[in-house]
Parts: C-alpha cells; structure tokens; sequence
C-alpha cells in the first residue's frame, strides 16, 4: 500500500471479495531535506505511510511499514545515477519493480505466510492455453504500467494480482468514495521518490562530478562544449547551446568513453534498428512482435532476430538504458533493454 488510490482501492476490493488482507508499505526513501519534496508529486513520500496506515484502519485490516531502504538505494537509486554517468537514459520505475517490489517485498510477503501479493498497477493477471500465467494491459489505456512489469518472473506473476487492473481511473476514485477512504481525491503521483521537482540532475549532480566535453554535429565538427554527458538525454533539444540560429538541433548521441555529445537534426533522431541486452520471456519467444519503446508511445510491429529489433517504421529517440517491451495485442510476451540504434 503506497499510499495513493490506486492500491488503496486494490486493499478495498480484496477485502470486499472476503479476501484475509495485510496492507504492507515500503518505505523506500528518507528525505534528507524534506522541505524540497513539500508539496510535490512525488510516490513513496514519508507522508504517504500516515495515509496508508489510515487506510488500513478504515478498511478493518493489520497494516505494516518495511523499510527497503537499503536495497532500494543500492538497485534503484545507485543503479540510475550509474546509468546517467554511462550516458545512458534510466527507468528508476523498471528497476524497483524488478528490484524491489517483485523481488525484496515479494520475499518478505512469502516469509509472513502470504499466498498472494497484490499491487495497485493498472495491469492484469491471466491464464494461457498452455496453463502459464499471462500478464495483460489494464483495461484503461491511459493508465496501463504492463511496460514497466515485463521483468516479472513466471513465479512472481503467478501468485501476483491485480485488482484495479479491469477498472477505469473514474471508476477507482468511485470505489474509494464508496468505502470512504481519505485518499479518494488524492492526486496522482508523477514524479520519481528520490528526484525532488522532477530534475534528476540534482540527484545526480550530487553524485557525479561535472567533465566538460566537446559537443559534435553528425559530421564530426565542434559545434560547442558541455558540462558533462550526465546532463543530456537522447532526444534533448533544450540546454545545448551549440550558438547561432538556423535549424533546431537535438541530441542524438551520447558516447561516455569519448565524453562526447552528438547532436543533429529532427531526422537524425530517427532510427529503424534497435540493439538489445538482457532479453527476458514471459511467453514463448518469437521473432515478430509489436514493441513498445517508450511508457507513453505507440507498439510499433517489428522482427527479432537475435538480439536486434528491426522496426516495421522508424521510431524517434530511442535512448540506451530504456526498456523496450514485446506484446502481442493486450498481452506482454517480454523485453529487453535498449543498448543501441542504428
């Protein structure tokens, strides 16, 4: 229990259904100056341990606080401060699923002697023909996190569901008006735990000492310099200041070994082949498929072939570090990690 609607209402349900339920929070994240998180969006706040615990009350239900403080820190945290000095564009959501909230909690779950686990994702559990447990898009589609779910183990998703996965938002703020809980109108949560404001360059800055560099148009010529490579991400158009007028320029590349920015042109951006690591199945694996690149795009059809995607229609800035995941309509069939274009 977050602390937020969405797993609020999954609690609900549970209870509804005569489910036994225990409402567990992770606390994941101590703010070392609180005041910048005042206010914020941010998930996983220390605040939203009061309004998880107020939940459980109204709903009749034990409620406990595990501190992951530690392995979110080391497989969360470190990891993505590690990938923006690499020159590489993280998913801090991928990794404490992976990490923490299908891993470390799912491990202390078995040890209180749960059957199940349940989350508030907007995705769904199911069966195959083949008797393998499925993971499907939630019914809304504005609000499925099946991307951010494809590491799940076999093992994990079996004894994992999710209740709010079938609803629309509406209808989740209406089930949580019904049990008359606090957070019926909470807002959502948008920005990561442990980035205060959204500017993952504090957090990283913090960490990373600045290497200025030269900055390189596609043909190899200065252009201007930067600070250092943990400030860009593929796709940047703002912040470059590479001097004079003319056409608007993005990053388009990133090279940590060389400590070099590419930036070019909207077209420069475009890419028809993707490189992948870490290629993991929930289903049987096949060489055609849709993928999805990004949170927000578009599944794009495309053929695998060893560990290269090569897309049906071009795909923009596609950065190393994100996650791109296989479906076959509403159902996740896997995914990997993008190490490069071409």
């Amino acid at each position: 229990m977050s602390g937020g609607v969405d797993s609020s209402v999954a609690a609900a349900l549970l209870v509804e259904q005569g489910y036994d339920v225990i409402g567990i929070t992770m606390r994941l994240w101590t703010e070392a100056r609180p005041e910048d998180y005042s206010g914020r969006s941010q998930c996983c706040a220390i605040e939203d341990i009061g309004d998880a615990r107020r939940v459980a009350q109204r709903l009749g239900i034990p409620h406990y606080t595990l501190n992951l403080e530690r392995p979110f820190r080391r497989f969360v945290v470190d990891r993505f401060i590690d990938e923006y000095a690499q020159g590489r564009t993280p998913n801090p959501c991928l990794s404490c699923n992976t990490f923490i909230k299908f891993d470390a909690f799912l491990e202390r779950a078995r040890a209180l002697g749960a059957d199940w686990i349940a989350t508030g994702h907007y995705a769904r559990a199911g069966i195959g023909e083949d008797g393998r447990a499925q993971l499907l898009r939630g019914h809304d589609r504005n609000k499925d996190q099946s991307y951010f779910l494809y590491t799940l183990t076999s093992e994990a998703l079996a004894m994992t569901c999710f209740p709010v996965g079938g609803l629309q938002k509406d209808d989740v703020r209406a089930v949580a008006e019904r049990h008359r809980l606090a957070v019926a109108d909470k807002p959502e949560s948008a920005d990561i735990c442990f980035v205060p404001g959204g500017d993952y360059r504090a957090v990283v800055g913090a960490k990373i000492a600045d290497r200025p560099g030269l900055m390189l148009d596609t043909e190899g010529r200065e252009v201007g310099r930067h600070r250092g490579i943990q400030h860009f991400t593929i796709g940047q158009r703002k912040g470059l200041q590479t001097g004079g007028g003319g056409e608007r320029r993005f990053v388009t590349g990133i090279d940590a070994d060389t400590n070099v920015v590419t930036v070019g042109s909207a077209d420069d951006l475009l890419v028809e082949q993707v490189r992948l690591s870490d290629i993991r199945w929930l289903a049987e694996p096949t060489d055609r498929l849709e993928v999805q690149l990004r949170y927000r795009s578009d599944p794009t059809p495309a053929t695998l072939i060893g560990d290269t995607l090569r897309l049906d229609r071009p795909a923009r800035a596609v950065a190393a570090g994100q996650a791109a995941v296989f479906y076959d309509g509403d159902r996740v069939l896997g995914g990997g990690t993008v190490e490069s274009t071409a």
